[in-house]
């Protein structure tokens, strides 16, 4: 499902939903939705289908997505060039996961995205919040634990945004960001899963996604 990059290059591994599932089932099908082009029909919850699973497989496809387009500008998100997370001049992040780190502590960008990645693929990988075994149910918050781990991932896309643009467009990655990032919006909006002041940082870039579109 994901979206081909010139880069193979991945920051972290890449997660892979197993086949014979009904997740991967669910996979296909949203594959195909957005082989079309409609990014809006894409992301609508497929007749008849559960909303944890299909809120499952999408996290996992955007982690892989955000996974590619962080991996390809690496080399230009160091300790020099990033000494914090941030998003412009406005929006600086602190990380804490609470439970290792509880106490939200200031850190380089690359160390910050090393952190929440790293995060994130453990609670993909945890079976006990994101069951792939058919008759395993999801847990009762989990659509609350999907709304924190889309609220991190959308902290990596709005610090290539302020950060690395021009290094993005010289890769001639930017459809592939763009296209990415109005996916995830349309689907964080679909379901009400990350809210609106989270998406400050990148508003002006998402209203004019949502304008052009006729969405506003």
């Amino acid at each position: 499902m994901s979206f081909l990059f010139r880069s193979s290059k991945t920051f972290k591994p890449k997660k892979n939903i197993p086949e014979g599932t009904h997740q991967y089932d669910l996979m296909k099908h949203a594959a195909a939705t957005l082989g079309s082009g409609n990014l809006r029909l894409a992301v609508q919850l497929p007749e008849g289908e559960d909303l944890n699973e299909w809120v499952a497989v999408n996290t996992v496809d955007f982690f892989n997505q955000i996974n590619m387009l962080y991996g390809t500008i690496t080399e230009f998100c160091t300790e020099e060039t990033c000494s914090v997370m941030s998003a412009g001049p406005k929006y600086e992040y602190h990380w804490a996961d609470g439970q290792t780190v509880k106490k939200p502590i200031k850190c380089s960008a690359p160390k910050y995205i090393d952190f929440l990645m790293t995060w994130v693929q453990d609670q993909l990988d945890d079976e006990s919040l994101f069951p792939s075994k058919i008759g395993v149910p999801f847990p009762k918050n989990f659509l609350n634990i999907a709304k924190t781990i889309l609220k991190r991932l959308f902290r990596v896309y709005a610090h290539i945004y302020h950060q690395h643009f021009s290094e993005v467009v010289r890769l001639g990655e930017e459809a592939h960001l763009n296209t990415s990032f109005k996916h995830f919006i349309y689907f964080v909006q679909e379901f009400n899963l990350i809210d609106r002041r989270e998406l400050a940082p990148l508003q002006d870039l998402i209203d004019k996604l949502m304008t052009k579109d006729g969405r506003m």
